[in-house]
């Protein structure tokens, strides 16, 4: 099985044809596999698109902020669920390691959802890897010299299967092996199925914060909170309020 496609999807020609597969491709990779409605496609969006008006990473962007992603993935799952469904659909991995997932977390509870969603499409990653027309696409399934079996095992699971609809699961798949810095056993569903994975809300977490004490505004030192996951979010939302910055999220184990 490999996740790389043959020929990535590609805006070049203009034509209805070749407008109508890219829109196809973005549905399906950045939405997460789902059977999508008439009455849920964004017309508006596709029209500008087949007029020139988008570029393919402009139409991707709407696509991530619209009500049906929003629903599905920030407001119906736990936060690393959502976190490493935006690697799996905007840059086509999974996430790398814990500073990885800190740093978006952070940066959706600090700056929002829209700020979240832009990190991933504004980066360099997404500009080498996908430019301006090119629909995102899965990476790295088979072996490549210097990729870890982590790295590789991960991929795979965050992938989940052809069939798979993103959707379907709620709680994260990696946050075991992030936060461990160990493997995930490669478990991919025979007929589109999932086995149950542990909510990251059930799990307890170290968050290290370096920033000024609340009894010593001119103090800076390190600070440690440890919190249920359920619990992470408004912590992380306190820490920003009072000026802190989070040095590191770990699993408590």
């Amino acid at each position: 099985m490999s996740l790389l496609l043959d020929a990535p999807v590609e805006l070049h020609q203009q034509s209805l044809e070749n407008v109508a597969e890219v829109i196809r491709a973005v549905y399906r990779q950045v939405l997460g596999n789902p059977h999508v409605m008439e009455s849920e496609r964004l017309a508006s969006a596709e029209s500008r698109l087949t007029n020139g008006e988008l570029t393919v990473r402009e139409f991707v962007r709407e696509v991530a902020k619209s009500d049906f992603y929003r629903s599905r993935y920030f407001e119906s799952c736990a936060p690393y669920r959502f976190v490493e469904l935006n690697f799996k659909h905007l840059l086509g991995r999974a996430p790398q390691n814990q500073a990885e997932l800190s740093t978006h977390i952070c940066t959706c509870v600090g700056e929002g959802y829209e700020a979240e969603i832009d990190s991933y499409i504004d980066s360099q990653e997404y500009q080498y890897k996908f430019g301006d027309n090119i629909v995102p696409y899965y990476q790295g399934a088979t072996s490549q010299a210097g990729q870890t079996q982590s790295e590789y095992n991960r991929i795979l699971n965050v992938y989940g299967g052809y069939a798979n609809v993103d959707s379907a699961v709620t709680s994260s798949r990696l946050v075991d092996a992030v936060a461990t810095n160990g493997d995930n056993k490669i478990s991919l569903p025979t007929t589109g199925g999932h086995s149950g994975y542990k909510d990251a809300t059930d799990k307890r977490f170290k968050i290290v914060v370096k920033g000024a004490k609340f009894d010593a505004p001119r103090r800076v030192s390190n600070n440690v909170y440890l919190v249920s996951g359920a619990k992470m979010t408004p912590q992380i939302q306190r820490i920003h309020r009072v000026g802190g910055t989070i040095v590191s999220i770990t699993e408590v184990v």
